[in-house]
């Protein structure tokens, strides 16, 4: 009995523990099937499906009239999911001879474990249909996007283009990268655990959706008439770096921006990284010289420290603390006006109202103008410019920053503060897009003008525009006057700085800023020409005329109406018909082409240069022949030395001063020893000699009989500069 009672509990328990332990096993079915069951199916999913990313089609850009500027075209790619291939020794063979790939490679590839693998991105039409031709298990062809730049070198620095990933790596592809690339898609394909293939796989296919696409401020035929000069512009004077750049005063927008040198877009892996990564509209910084004198005039008429009428005397140099800045013109302009010096580009005259205006007065609109920053264009690379720190500054760097020089600027920060000067006053944030829309065509996103503030007033830019217009029609921008059109604007030249500081021998940048027409302005254009070659760096000569043709058609293209009344005036001198007078051939041999070029202007004479090298190597005519004033000398230059030359020319090095001497022989590869101060009064070897490389070259250095100008630099501030507009 006793046995019985202790059996019948032990089963007891028993029971209660079974249906205890089935209850927490139901509770966990309950639980996985119900409550979990989404995320374990998602997890299996994971664990059995290979997800293949499709690549999505980035979106197109268009110019502001729905011309495409940028599209992408449907190429295929080849995948291999490996289980599936069934002799992966054979089947890469044959794909190695299609694809011109290593057979080795491809094996390895297809002999891995693994869901799928990328065999080759985007291959040309004859590729893919040679692929799906063999029908090789496990390969597999999808399609993806190429992106297409129809028009090559239009615009490329701004465009910008794009890796094969599908992601922008420069212009605007790049900045707007999270507007253009869309969203990819996918191909899931079903394996079990150890990478084969099951019975009856499931795939799936997720379509990519495409990008928004862009509509730009630029008109894509004005970019054709400025890419069109760029490329006469390299054909002819062969530059550094050149820049054409337009813009719409009333709203900041870029209507064109090109630059040389420049690349193909489509094959951008081909173009040099400096060439391809770096825009000069945003990038280069430079000294502007006398284009940046339409800040100062504005400045000094906004705070009205001067008038048109007020009088200026120019000696020929302007003397700020130990420094005489020279003017450009020999002699100076003497007794003038104010719209006098803007038209005659005064350096004398503008030091003095620079120094009127004063250091905290200039600052405030060197702010205002947005200079020393960032314009937020939104390009990728834009430098600020460098603006001496204001506590640092001097009065003599107040008179050569009023000049243009001691400040350094990038074309596209220069084009916008001559926008505001254009437009009555407001500074506009410059921008390049107008619209963002998605593939159906819906407008997703509108960038409006956007006013920075008020940094002139009105009148202010309708009398300075007064004076600029001057400038065009009977001042130092003549060349770039448009029958029928009022155009305002201003020439520049300037030295290029040195790595070391201090300018550099020969290598200058021209440039021209203008708006047209004055009553109301539809463009502003800037163009920047840096080290042109052919003896001819002139603001008004080189960037002058490029500007004048290029307006012309703008001006035509958007059916300004022309004044046929409105002819370019004739200059007193141009009215004489007397016979140019007979002047006699300075020798310029040995000497710099700077020096040269300078020598030659001061007997009325022009020169034409061939070759290359910084000395006068022969002249035709030879030195002491008379020949008619404004006819041109024809100047051979030396080329320079190579690593082969044993010998070189010594050049004549008379009037230089100690610096520009010594940077001219260490480009011939000869040592400067020099006594004294000033300029070079006597030297040994004499001009002509032949020396050995590495040879030193003696000169007595004596003050000058002439007055000089200081070289500015931006830091610091030393040696002598004569540069002219």
């Amino acid at each position: 009995m006793r046995s019985s009672a202790i059996i019948r509990k032990r089963l007891t328990w028993l029971f209660f523990i079974m249906a205890g332990l089935m209850g927490v096993l139901l509770l966990r079915l309950v639980w996985i099937t119900g409550v979990q069951s989404d995320e374990l199916r998602r997890r299996a999913e994971e664990v059995r499906m290979k997800d293949i990313p499709v690549e999505a089609r980035r979106g197109n850009i268009y110019d502001r009239n729905g011309r495409e500027l940028v599209t992408s075209i449907s190429a295929d790619s080849v995948y291999a999911v490996p289980y599936r291939v069934k002799d992966p020794a054979a089947t890469a063979r044959a794909l190695a001879g299609v694809l011109d790939m290593d057979a080795g490679k491809l094996e390895r590839i297809l002999s891995r474990r693994s869901g799928y693998e990328w065999i080759k991105r985007k291959i040309t039409p004859e590729q893919s249909y040679r692929v799906r031709q063999l029908a090789l298990p496990g390969i597999y062809l999808v399609e993806e996007s190429v992106r297409l730049y129809p028009h090559a070198t239009l615009a490329a620095h701004l465009l910008g283009y794009s890796g094969v990933d599908n992601q922008g790596l420069a212009g605007l592809e790049k900045t707007f990268d999270q507007y253009l690339k869309g969203t990819d898609g996918r191909i899931l394909v079903e394996h079990d655990a150890a990478g084969r293939e099951l019975p009856d796989p499931q795939e799936r296919f997720i379509a990519p959706r495409q990008g928004h696409s862009l509509v730009l401020a630029l008109d894509e035929n004005i970019q054709y008439f400025v890419e069109r000069e760029l490329d006469r512009v390299v054909a002819r004077y062969q530059p550094r770096l050149a820049v054409i750049a337009v813009m719409d005063p009333a709203s900041g927008e870029v209507l064109a921006m090109g630059s040389r040198p420049t690349y193909d877009a489509n094959q951008w892996k081909t173009a040099p990284p400096e060439v391809r990564d770096r825009n000069p509209a945003v990038w280069y910084n430079y000294e502007p010289g006398s284009t940046f004198k339409i800040i100062t005039a504005a400045a000094a008429l906004n705070e009205k420290v001067v008038q048109e009428n007020d009088r200026f005397y120019d000696p020929g140099y302007a003397s700020v603390a130990d420094r005489r800045i020279r003017c450009w013109k020999p002699g100076g302009h003497g007794s003038q006006s104010f719209t006098e010096v803007v038209m005659n580009s005064c350096n004398p005259g503008f030091i003095e109202v620079g120094l009127r205006l004063g250091k905290e007065r200039f600052y405030n609109y060197l702010q205002a103008f947005g200079f020393g920053h960032k314009t937020g264009l939104g390009l990728p690379g834009e430098a600020r410019g460098i603006v001496i720190p204001e506590q640092q500054a001097t009065n003599l760097n107040l008179a050569t920053m009023s000049i243009g020089q001691s400040i350094a600027v990038t074309p596209i920060q220069l084009l916008t503060a001559v926008c505001a000067v254009a437009n009555g006053g407001t500074l506009y944030e410059p921008h390049l897009v107008k619209q963002v829309r998605d593939a159906k065509g819906q407008v997703v996103k509108t960038f409006a003008p956007r006013p920075l503030g008020r940094v002139i007033q009105p009148a202010t830019s309708t009398r300075l525009a007064a004076l600029l217009e001057k400038v065009v029609a009977l001042g130092t921008g003549r060349n770039a006057f448009v029958e029928g059109y009022r155009v305002a604007g201003k020439t520049g030249t300037a030295q290029v700085v040195g790595e070391q500081g201090g300018y550099v021998s020969g290598r200058y940048v021209a440039s021209f800023v203008g708006f047209a027409p004055v009553e109301k302005p539809r463009f502003a254009m800037l163009v920047m020409i840096a080290e042109p070659q052919g003896g001819i760096y002139y603001g008004g000569q080189v960037a002058a005329p490029v500007f004048q043709s290029v307006a012309r058609d703008i001006l035509h293209y958007l059916n300004v109406p022309a004044d046929p009344a409105l002819t370019k005036p004739r200059l007193p001198h141009e009215w004489q018909e007397k016979p140019a007078p007979r002047v006699t051939v300075p020798d310029v041999v040995n000497r710099p082409l700077g020096e040269a070029d300078r020598l030659l202007r001061e007997a009325g004479l022009r020169c034409r240069v061939s070759g290359s090298g910084p000395v006068v190597l022969r002249q035709v005519p030879r030195a002491g022949v008379e020949m008619l004033a404004g006819q041109s000398v024809l100047l051979e230059m030396e080329p320079l030395p190579q690593k082969s030359d044993v010998q070189v020319t010594v050049p004549n090095l008379s009037n230089l001063t100690r610096q520009e001497a010594g940077q001219l022989l260490q480009q011939l590869g000869l040592v400067l020893v020099a006594e004294g101060s000033g300029l070079v009064v006597e030297q040994q070897p004499a001009p002509g000699r032949r020396v050995a490389r590495g040879s030193q070259v003696r000169v007595q250095c004596a003050p000058p009989g002439r007055p000089l100008q200081p070289v500015v630099q931006i830091r610091p501030v030393l040696g002598e500069e004569w540069i002219a507009d």
